[in-house]
Order: structure tokens, then C-alpha cells, then sequence
């Protein structure tokens, strides 16, 4: 198994004829069962057209019951991208993942507002990854987003992180080892996002085919510290915990918009703090993640 896609998750990608979103779903297509698993794309303007050998429609809801697609993708410009999220939520999606970085914060507002909203009146649930995220891969079945897929490899070790490029740091030194992943996910660096690492590490833990996590945090919001103290009364399994920003000063926005130091509980040495008291194996040096996880083995 794996959490949250494998190799018969159907996909839409909102966004899919911009550059951005050409260039990753062909990347996607040809990585493991993504010939299959990519089966529509969605552009009011071009719906009746086909890229890539992917039908194009005019909306979510219309790819979706044309195609049994449950998960969609987003590469929409910033200004439209919100607006792309709730048309995904609203066509009763299942799961749905936004790369784009810089939505406007406001615009993230209202759309959680409406989803709680929606779900509090009975509506389904829906899933959001991102945004501004790398997406989430399960090896050697599908990919979606934006990771490079050759430094990944079929395990049994999960791997969460608000941090893009350290995801794939840490998947890259665990395939260097000889330890694969059961599923990387990426959990974005926007203020406002969908799942957190609680629910990530929740997953994982009832993952019968994930042995143990690495969880990737930065500074700034309680995120972390709130799924290490969730891991100390619930997880069953070994972590390995490392929050990016150690040498950052308050008050000062590190590459993610959301990464910003407001208080105490915030620094990176705080959540460490946290994180080892709750059990996690922490390290201050990135580069000895997988090593101190394969140590715990």
C-alpha cells in the first residue's frame, strides 16, 4: 500500500496546456503507470482538444464523470489558482493537489473558509495538498507534481516535508542507502495550506507498508511541534525529525511564505526541542537524515 495515491489513482490536471503544466505532465506520463494514471486535463477554452493524448474539458465536474478521475493537480497562475481549488472541491474530488506557489493569502482565506463551510453543512470532504508544494509521489507507481522521479525508489519509509527541495533530499540519501519510500509527500510552504504534517504522520502510522517517517519542518507556525506531541501519545513507528532555518532571525520571511519567525515556540530550536522530547531521533545536519533513521532500523 502507500497513503494517498497508487498506481490506479486517475488525475486531472487543472492548468495542464500553461507551459508550466506541459512540461510536468509529460513528466508525469512518463514516470511508472503515468500513461494511465494522467486521464484528463481541464481548460474551458480548449475543451474538445487533446494534449499529450489527454482529453481536454471545459470543467472538474466534467472530467470527472467522463473519466472516474477522484484527484486533481493543479498548475494554474497564482490569480485563477484558489478559484481552480474550489472548483475541484466543489466537483466532489477526493483529493487535490496545488503546486502553485504565491496565491494571494486572502484568496487561500476564503477558499478554507468555504470548504469548512461546505463540510460542515454534509458536503463531502475533500483533500487539499499545497499549495505552493513539490506534490507526492508513490515510487515506481506514480508521481504527481513536480519532484524529480529517478532519485526515488520503492520502500517502506515515508517522507513528509513543508520544505521542496529537502524532500528530495532526504528521499536521495534514503535511496542512496538502500532504503526506498512507501510515499514522499510534500505539505507546502504557504501559511494557509491543506494537510499538515499531523495528518501526514496519521497516515503513515495506520500505513501497514510504511516501517518509519521522516518528518521535515521550518520555522515558523505550531505545526510541527503539534504533530510531534500527536507522535508522542499515538505513532508507532520510528521518526526521524529536522526543521530547516536553524540560523534564521526573527521576524524575517526565510524563502516560504509562511516561514517566519512571530514568536518563542516558533524557532527552529524550539521545535527540535519539542520534537526530541517527544520521542523523535533530531539532528541539526540535513545530510545525516536517512543515516540516523537506518540507524533506528
Amino acid at each position: 500500500m502507500s497513503i494517498l495515491i497508487n498506481k490506479n489513482t486517475k488525475v486531472i490536471t487543472q492548468g495542464i496546456t500553461g507551459k508550466t503544466g506541459q512540461f510536468h505532465t509529460e513528466k508525469c506520463q512518463e514516470y511508472a503507470n503515468g500513461k494511465n494514471c494522467f486521464v484528463a486535463g481541464v481548460n474551458p477554452k480548449k475543451a474538445g482538444e487533446s494534449i499529450f493524448d489527454i482529453p481536454i474539458y471545459a470543467t472538474v465536474k466534467e472530467a470527472a464523470q467522463q473519466t472516474g478521475a477522484t484527484t486533481s493537480v493543479i498548475y494554474v497562475p497564482p490569480p485563477g489558482a484558489a478559484a481552480a481549488i474550489w472548483e475541484a472541491v466543489d466537483a466532489d474530488l477526493d483529493f487535490v493537489i496545488c503546486i502553485t506557489e504565491g496565491i494571494p493569502v486572502r484568496d487561500m482565506l476564503e477558499v478554507r473558509n468555504k470548504m469548512k463551510a461546505k463540510e460542515a453543512a454534509g458536503g463531502k470532504k475533500t483533500l487539499l495538498l499545497g499549495p505552493n508544494c513539490p506534490g507526492i509521489i508513490t515510487p515506481d507507481e506514480i508521481k504527481i507534481g513536480i519532484m524529480p522521479g529517478h532519485i526515488h525508489k520503492k520502500g517502506r519509509i515515508g517522507v513528509v516535508s513543508r520544505s521542496g527541495t529537502l524532500t528530495y533530499e532526504a528521499v536521495g540519501q534514503l535511496t542512496a542507502i538502500g532504503l526506498g519510500q512507501s510515499t514522499a509527500v510534500g505539505i507546502g510552504g504557504d501559511p494557509i495550506n491543506g494537510l499538515k504534517h499531523i495528518d501526514v504522520m496519521r497516515m503513515f502510522n495506520e500505513d501497514p507498508e510504511t516501517d518509519a517517517v521522516i518528518m521535515i519542518g521550518e520555522i515558523g507556525g505550531p505545526d510541527e511541534a503539534e504533530a510531534a506531541r500527536w507522535c508522542k501519545d499515538n505513532m508507532k513507528k520510528p521518526v526521524v525529525g529536522f526543521i530547516a532555518g536553524v540560523t534564521a532571525p526573527p521576524g524575517k520571511r526565510m524563502g516560504h511564505a509562511g516561514a517566519l519567525i512571530s514568536g518563542g515556540a516558533d524557532t527552529a530550536d524550539a521545535k527540535l526541542a519539542v520534537m526530541e522530547e517527544c520521542g523523535f531521533k533530531v539532528t541539526k545536519n540535513p545530510s545525516e537524515m536517512a543515516a540516523l533513521l537506518k540507524a533506528m532500523l
